[in-house]
């Protein structure tokens, strides 16, 4: 299991167009990425409960990834996130 947090930086937090290709980016690999913010938590692949989960500017997320590519997807999310969010 690998873990990194990342403070969201973009003045609008995680929203529909960034998300969706963020889905896209964890769809790559075989590993589960799970986002954990506070009591609430969602798949990096289900954008609907990504959204959901009301990340604004500011907040630090626990992305946990988990499976056989676990270290190549964990690298692949946090780039992701310092160039997106």
């Amino acid at each position: 299991m690998k873990e990194f947090t990342y403070v969201i930086t973009d003045p609008v937090g995680i929203h529909a167009r960034p998300a969706g290709l963020l889905v896209k980016e964890a769809k790559n690999f075989k590993s589960t990425a799970t986002f954990i913010k506070g009591e609430k938590s969602a798949k990096a692949t289900a954008l609907m409960k990504l959204m959901g989960m009301g990340i604004k500017q500011g907040d630090e997320v626990l992305v946990r990834v988990e499976g056989e590519d676990e270290e190549a997807c964990a690298a692949a999310l946090e780039k992701f996130m310092k160039e997106n969010f």
